[in-house]
């Protein structure tokens, strides 16, 4: 009976999350208030139902972070090259992309940095991945949440962010469940953005 209450909270809490996209991603004007304010509902949730594991020190948090953050970032810039190389429209649909919905001033990074990133990392390393694991072995639960999570961006319509999102999740949930650490997590997910969008940018 708990485990199917759990379950049922779960799944209205990715219900809301999917529906709220939705309509962030139709509102191109307010989309970062109504990311925001999305993601903090998310960290609310994952607070208060969700685990949170811390299983190493703080140095080494730091270093792993850095640097798993910036071997995703190579990843992607990587995946980045060979894909425009093999298709144009792939640079087209990506500057679409980031006009839209991208950060374009200090406020944008700000929620970024501090909420955004911490949220979605809160929400579904902290939260749907460890409640997964209820029910599901550990790596599934890893990929199922990678699903979950590249499906998010999905709604957006932007096929390459949700192949992205999908590696990312993957690296991040593996990474999670061996080095118990979701302030490692956050810091290479944080690591990632900065040299996405503010240090190295793809275009």
């Amino acid at each position: 009976m708990e485990k199917s209450k759990q379950f049922v909270g779960l799944l209205l809490s990715l219900i809301f999350i999917y529906v709220m996209l939705y309509i962030t991603f139709k509102e191109v004007n307010i989309f970062w208030y109504l990311y925001t304010f999305t993601l903090l509902v998310g960290i609310a949730i994952a607070i208060v139902y969700g685990k949170f594991m811390d299983e190493v020190s703080t140095w080494q948090y730091i270093i792993y972070g850095i640097g798993y953050g910036t071997i995703l970032y190579g990843i992607v810039r990587l995946g980045y090259l060979l894909i425009t190389k093999v298709d144009s429209g792939a640079q087209i649909a990506i500057t679409r992309f980031l006009e839209a919905y991208g950060p374009a001033n200090i406020g944008h990074f700000l929620l970024l940095v501090f909420i955004i990133v911490l949220g979605e990392e809160l929400f579904w390393r902290g939260y749907v991945q460890q409640y997964l694991k209820k029910w599901v072995s550990s790596s599934m639960a890893v990929i199922i949440t990678s699903v979950l999570f590249a499906l998010s961006v999905a709604i957006s319509g932007f096929w390459l962010g949700v192949v992205a999102a999908f590696v990312a999740g993957l690296i991040w949930g593996f990474l999670y469940e061996w080095k118990k650490s979701l302030p490692l997590i956050i810091v290479s997910h944080e690591v990632f953005i900065l040299l996405l969008f503010m240090i190295l940018p793809l275009h």
